[in-house]
């Protein structure tokens, strides 16, 4: 489905939480089923390539200067912004992860593969290898 104007619109950096609790927008009932965003994207052929890998994702942090790029062979992204942490998982410096404390770009094929005759295939036969690249490049600024 096309992003443009939904609170799926990540082709120019806004701040994850800004469009996140937006229901009234087209598509915006997939936000309060999931509690956020647990999504996939398929990503753009046409995008910046790097080693043969296409452009997924990227996320900054405009405070620190730190930033994050995302790049994989695989042709589709799962967006997952921590719908689901509770308050239960504590860190090593003693920090409480609750409800969107995180995020994650989980690079796959499309979820829907095996019920879908036109989606690529995620077929993987007795004796074969699988291998997939993913590139996760982490700087600052």
């Amino acid at each position: 489905m096309p992003v443009a104007g939904t609170p799926f619109d990540f082709r120019n950096f806004h701040t994850i939480g800004s469009r996140i609790l937006d229901a009234s927008a087209p598509q915006g009932n997939q936000l309060v089923l999931a509690h956020g965003y647990d999504h996939n994207w398929v990503l753009n052929n046409s995008g910046p390539t790097f080693a043969g890998l296409r452009f997924a994702a990227a996320a900054a942090d405009r405070a620190s200067g730190r930033f994050l790029t995302v790049w994989t062979d695989e042709p589709c992204v799962q967006f997952y912004s921590g719908n689901f942490l509770d308050g239960h998982l504590v860190g090593i410096s003693g920090h409480t992860y609750r409800q969107s404390a995180g995020y994650t770009f989980e690079t796959q094929h499309f979820p829907n593969s095996p019920n879908q005759a036109n989606f690529p295939s995620t077929v993987l036969r007795a004796g074969t290898t699988f291998s997939t690249t993913t590139i996760y490049a982490f700087g600052a600024k």
